[in-house]
């Protein structure tokens, strides 16, 4: 079974775009803590490229920024690529099943106008009570 679960923070906007058939794509980085620090104290960082396809990749791109802390659920995968040394490379990427935004709105980390709070919804109106009725008890 190949699942991965992340929880970190964007180090960079999220970038979409399109494959050549309309596809939307949106590549973004994650940066995660690990949870021991090194020798001398200092905490030490991974960082993993991901990517979101579809209806994901447009809800990334639009409620995320840098610095936004969010959680993906997805699996791994890797790539090799010979680059233009002829070289071969290997590249791990997760691609993501479900991305969870757990920066809350409105917070001083998000800049976009997406992240305005929403209008607060009517309460329902209270329908008469007839208190006089015959109880059935």
């Amino acid at each position: 079974m190949n699942k991965v679960f992340l929880i970190g923070n964007l180090t960079r906007d999220p970038e979409l775009s399109e494959t050549n058939s309309g596809i939307p794509v949106c590549r973004f980085a994650i940066a995660v803590n690990r949870r021991f620090s090194s020798q001398n104290g200092e905490q030490q960082t991974d960082f993993f490229n991901v990517t979101a396809w579809r209806n994901l990749a447009e809800t990334v791109a639009r409620y995320t920024r840098k610095g936004n802390k969010v959680a993906v659920l997805g699996s791994i995968q890797i790539r090799n690529v010979e680059d233009n040394s002829g070289q071969r490379r290997t590249y791990v990427d997760v691609v993501a099943d479900d991305v969870e935004f757990l920066t809350p709105k409105g917070s001083s980390s998000n800049s976009g106008d997406d992240y305005a709070p929403a209008a607060p919804k009517k309460k329902p109106a209270l329908e008469a009570f007839d208190d006089d009725s015959d109880i059935p008890f």
